[in-house]
């Protein structure tokens, strides 16, 4: 495949052998965009950890001061008594066998998926499908609890969860294209603060070796790691 016009105008923008600050990152990223939507801002940090050791699978949740600029769609699998608080909370889906059946058949149109204790024994055997796709509940990431009204709110307020994948990256989007350099890097601080928090004590050597901001289909800029850790 070529490179097209607006890839090749921008290529130039974005020094490969240099480390940006975060705020340098953060005012480019807008800059070297070449898509006509709001695309998303992500952030790639590999870190030196051992993802195949239980205590080094970071993952966790994080409450971005300024959302993600998406609206997330969440579903809430609970008991009938649950239903009401659940919806009033502004959950798009709510309900239990008949969407268990859905997932079964194939549907994931959903970004976040709540659900309370005492459902989780018919929701496991639904691993398979929402698994791969970082749906399935969990109490780490504060998906799994009776207070579903707070988890649909905190999850519409711009709570994300992270996870390292096996390869030691974490990927997460902190924005939108459209958001000022300033909201950009106020996210991504907080993003890499919680997981700067989340070092297990086994972890040995460079903890953040790398981190990479980019928008949709555009350059991606490396960002100085050495600030960011102190």
């Amino acid at each position: 495949m070529g490179i097209t016009k607006k890839r090749k105008a921008v290529a130039g923008k974005v020094d490969d052998k240099k480390v940006y600050s975060l705020a340098e990152a953060s005012g480019l990223v807008k800059q070297v965009n070449t898509t006509k939507f709001d695309s998303s801002v992500d952030l790639h940090i590999r870190l030196g950890v051992d993802p195949k050791k239980a205590d080094q699978a970071i993952r966790g949740t994080v409450t971005l001061p300024h959302g993600t600029g998406k609206t997330k769609k969440v579903l809430v699998l609970c008991t009938p008594d649950k239903e009401a608080e659940a919806t009033a909370a502004g959950a798009d889906f709510v309900g239990l066998d008949e969407f268990i059946t859905k997932i079964e058949g194939g549907w994931t149109d959903i970004d976040v998926i709540v659900a309370t204790p005492s459902v989780m024994p018919k929701i496991g055997k639904l691993g398979k499908v929402l698994g791969p796709r970082n749906l399935m509940p969990n109490p780490k990431t504060g998906t799994v609890t009776n207070d579903v009204s707070a988890a649909v709110k905190d999850v519409k307020a711009g709570k994300v969860a992270f996870k390292v994948d096996k390869a030691g990256i974490v990927h997460a989007s902190i924005g939108r294209v459209s958001f000022t350099p300033e909201k950009i890097a106020e996210n991504s601080m907080e993003l890499l603060n919680a997981i700067i928090k989340a070092k297990p004590s086994s972890a040995k050597g460079t903890y953040l070796k790398s981190v990479f901001m980019a928008s949709s289909m555009s350059p991606s800029i490396a960002v100085d790691t050495k600030v960011l850790v102190h």
